[in-house]
Formats: C-alpha cells, sequence, structure tokens
C-alpha cells in the first residue's frame, strides 16, 4: 500500500467528521450505513438531497460543444416564406421588439432581410426538415430530438459560454462536466471522470472565438472534478511521458515520498487544495500507462473509419475526436467535450457555414450509429449545438448569393440523442422569421435541469455549500425539466 492509500485509511477523527458531514462524502456513508444508520444520526437528515432522486437514464454523456453559434435558420429551422421578403429592411419591426444590437451591427442604417439560400428537405419518418448542409445528420433523423426553442440571456460569446457551460455568466461557476462528476463520481480510477477535447477546423477563413479553461473548470469544488484537456497535437497530455533515465518504478517512489510529505500537511493544516494535488499526482501517474493506450487508434478497424468518414484517421480532427469520445466513454470516463469552433459567422456565412458543417455532420453521424451499433445509445446522452442563434437580417453585405448573420439569443437550435430521448421528434417553434418562440420555449436552466434530471438528479437538489451559500448549477432562478423530450 503506498503512502497516500495509508493516508486515507488513516483520517484522524476529527478530520473523518469533517469531511463525512457535507457534500458526497456523507452521501456516500450513508450508503453504508442503510435507513438505520440515517436515521440514528440527526446531522444526516439531508443526506437524500445529494443522492439521485428519479431512476438515471444516463451514465454518460458527450457534449459537443459548436463554439461560435451556428445558424439555425440555415440548418433546422426552415423558414420558405422569408423568401418573397428578401431584403425587406427590418429597422422598424426590430425597434418595436427591443431588439438590442451588437457594436458589429448598431451601426448600420439598414436590416435586410436574408433569407436562407440552402435548400431544405424533409427526412425521416418524423418528417424532420434539415438543410442539404447536413446531409449525415439527415439521415439519423430518426435517432435525434431536435430542440428548435433554445433560447439565453446573453449576446455575445464569452457570457454565453459560460452560461451554456457554467450555468452562469459569472466567473468562478463550476462547468457541467464537473457538477457530474461531483454527484456521480468516477466509473475509471485509471482516467478522469470529466475528459475535453480540442477537434481542429479545415476552414481557412473560420472565425475562430477564444475559449478559456473556465468552461471546463470545477470552480467552488474541488479540483479534482476539473475537465482534463486531451492536447489534439504533440503528447495528448504534456509532461506524459517519464524523463529518460527516470524508471516506472523511481517515479512511483518519488511519488510516494511526496505524497507521505504531502499527508503531514494535510494533516496538520487540513486544506482541501493539499489533498486535490494528492489526487492529481496518482490520476496523473495512473494516466501515464491508460492515455497512450486510450490515444492509439491504430486498432480500430476500418470499418469504424469509414463510418466516420475519410477524417477519422488525421489525429485532431472532429471526427477523429469523435471516436476518442466514443473510447473514452467505453473506458468509463463520466463526460466527454469536444469543443469546435469557428461558427462565427458574421459574413460570407454561405461559404464558412458549408465548410462547418462538412467539418462535423459525417463525424457526428458516425457517433450515433457507432453508439447504437455497440448499444451504448441507451445510456449515453449526446447534445450538439452552440451557445446562441444568428440574426434573420444580415450583418453587412447582402446578395442573392453572400451574406453574413449577428448574434440572435431569441432562438436557437439543438439536437439531443440517447438516454431516453424520444428520437424522430423537433420540440419548440418559433415565428415566421425564426425570432421569437411561440411555443414551448426552453432556457438554458431548463436544459441544464433537463441534463441532470437525465442523471437521475433534481436540480434543486444537487448543491455544494460554498461562501455560505448552496450552489447549483441551475442557480436561484426557475428551470424546468423538459420531460416531453424523454420517450
Amino acid at each position: 500500500m503506498n503512502p497516500l492509500e495509508i493516508h486515507n485509511a488513516a483520517y484522524s477523527r476529527r478530520h473523518f467528521f469533517r469531511k463525512s458531514g457535507t457534500g458526497l462524502g456523507m452521501a456516500a456513508l450513508a450508503s453504508l450505513l442503510g435507513q438505520r444508520g440515517i436515521s440514528a444520526a440527526e446531522s444526516m437528515a439531508g443526506i437524500n438531497s445529494m443522492l439521485p432522486q428519479i431512476a438515471p437514464k444516463a451514465k454518460r454523456a458527450i457534449y459537443i460543444s459548436l463554439v461560435g453559434a451556428p445558424s439555425q435558420i440555415d440548418l433546422f429551422d426552415y423558414k420558405p416564406e422569408l423568401k418573397s421578403r428578401f431584403k425587406e429592411d427590418l429597422n422598424g419591426y426590430l425597434k418595436a421588439q427591443g431588439q438590442r444590437l451588437t457594436g458589429m451591427t448598431s451601426g448600420q442604417a439598414t436590416f435586410p432581410l436574408a433569407p436562407s439560400i440552402f435548400k431544405f428537405n424533409q427526412h425521416g419518418q418524423s418528417g424532420t426538415w434539415v438543410s442539404e448542409l447536413l446531409p449525415w445528420t439527415a439521415k439519423m433523423t430518426d435517432d435525434i430530438c431536435v430542440i428548435r426553442s433554445m433560447h439565453t440571456d446573453a449576446i455575445n460569446h464569452e457570457p454565453a459560454n459560460q452560461l451554456v457551460y457554467t450555468g452562469s455568466m459569472q466567473s468562478g461557476k463550476a462547468s457541467l462536466g464537473s457538477w457530474l462528476s461531483y454527484g456521480l463520481g468516477s466509473m475509471n480510477e485509471e482516467l478522469p471522470s470529466f475528459v475535453v477535447l480540442h477537434a481542429t477546423h479545415t476552414s481557412p477563413f473560420a472565425n475562430v472565438q477564444a475559449i478559456s479553461s473556465r468552461l471546463w473548470g470545477s470552480g467552488y469544488l474541488p479540483g479534482k472534478y476539473a475537465g482534463v484537456a486531451l492536447r489534439s497535437l504533440g503528447d495528448p497530455v504534456l509532461f506524459l511521458k517519464d524523463t529518460a533515465g527516470i524508471s516506472r518504478e523511481t517515479r512511483r517512489n518519488m511519488l510516494d515520498g511526496m505524497n507521505e510529505l504531502n499527508a503531514r500537511s494535510f494533516e496538520a493544516i487540513g486544506d482541501p487544495e493539499i489533498e486535490n494535488r494528492m489526487q492529481q499526482y496518482e490520476m496523473a501517474f495512473r494516466m501515464q500507462a491508460s492515455v497512450p493506450e486510450l490515444t492509439d487508434l491504430t486498432g480500430e478497424p476500418e470499418a469504424v473509419y469509414r463510418l466516420y468518414g475519410d477524417d477519422s484517421k488525421n489525429r485532431g480532427t472532429f471526427a477523429n475526436s469523435a471516436i476518442m469520445a466514443r473510447r473514452l466513454i467505453e473506458r468509463g470516463v463520466r463526460f466527454v467535450q469536444i469543443f469546435h469552433r469557428g461558427w462565427d459567422q458574421h459574413g460570407d456565412l454561405p461559404r464558412d457555414l458549408a465548410s462547418q458543417c462538412k467539418d462535423v455532420d459525417q463525424g457526428c453521424y458516425g457517433l450515433i450509429q457507432d453508439l447504437k451499433q455497440r448499444g451504448m445509445l441507451d445510456d449515453t446522452l449526446v447534445i450538439c449545438g452552440g451557445e446562441f442563434g444568428r440574426t434573420v437580417y444580415s450583418q453587412g453585405k447582402l446578395s442573392e448569393t453572400d451574406y453574413g448573420r449577428d448574434h440572435h439569443p431569441r432562438c436557437f437550435s439543438i439536437w439531443m440523442a440517447g438516454a431516453g430521448i424520444k428520437g424522430g421528434q423537433v420540440y419548440g417553434e418559433t415565428d415566421e422569421m425564426s425570432y421569437n418562440i411561440v411555443k414551448d420555449p426552453v432556457h438554458i436552466r431548463d436544459l441544464h435541469a433537463t441534463l441532470l434530471h437525465a442523471f437521475g438528479f433534481e436540480h434543486e437538489r444537487l448543491s455544494f455549500k460554498f461562501q455560505g451559500l448552496d450552489q447549483r448549477l441551475t442557480g436561484v432562478e426557475p428551470a424546468k425539466v423538459v420531460k416531453e423530450i424523454f420517450a
């Protein structure tokens, strides 16, 4: 037994009660004590609030984040009647609606209506309308649920992304993947419970938004719940390999010595960050063995590469990242997030959006079909979407073949699949211009409540005490579970 394991088995009485009296430490203890133990201790009366309350449909999730906000009007929200209103000035309409304008279009004298130039067709038994830009997604409409009535509070990228992935536009909050790691723990001690992949994009014209680790950070939760990013180029994890001349046994001895010193510090001070650091050192050591095997895709059969597309053999591409995401959840990773940037089309949208769609379309299809074939889609939740939508009016120049679109928080589209989600349905409706929602609105907080519901949690009960407040992913504002999208 190494010193860290000895230390964990030899908690002082004071540390035991401090650790087991809060958070999921108490939940784990209660699961051992049973109902008699719970009823015998008033201090544990709130334990049930930290345990899943609903029969979970999902064990793991893959979130495909299209950073930059894809245009719903050009992909899923078909508005054929707009063709006859080409270049109609919406200035008066926008003022009447109280439209918030970004600095990029606030100086425009006119706001010409820009219908989508792309063809739409109905697909699957559901008859879901899908753009010609997504031919592979169109093939799986009976597997996915398209939500056309998403809306958000933010009109700029950074706060909008923070709201989608942390539940708040303020920095310092815990991310969605961290909440699930905190609430459910790990299914594989050799890998992190939350892994982030950054897929490259092929379009040379893509307007790439900068993103920060806040989107996958643990915030006020212990550091071990933060997402671990695997690099798309070079070593998957920096300093993963031991220096020449340092054997595995020597590294183990060095780590044991460091853990012994840290254990003494933790015993004396009780700072949880010391324990977090010790756990991170241990995870890093285990990853030295597990990550090389994970990231070696040479054993994947040719049929898998054909399913995901030609790019799937090229490391770092979206299709390659999708295969990696499947391999991660196969090995027990709880939450995988794939960030694909470049969806911010303020100009030249027809050219750039087509390129971005080509990047991800077959990879998404391959992922869903791969999970189905392996019997994993039933308990794997897959989400795909951006942080807000795009305007019906053109930003800058407008012609019959070219236009751009500004940010639009009032409505946008995402899709979900697996883990009890009813495929072949469209949820929510927007008005004739894809401007306002007219039926079944879904706020970002509602999406978060729904995701937690899929994992068995009531969103108001999964919390963490920080600075005297019970912090929650969905915050203190109302949020509802969209139960209609489940089968």
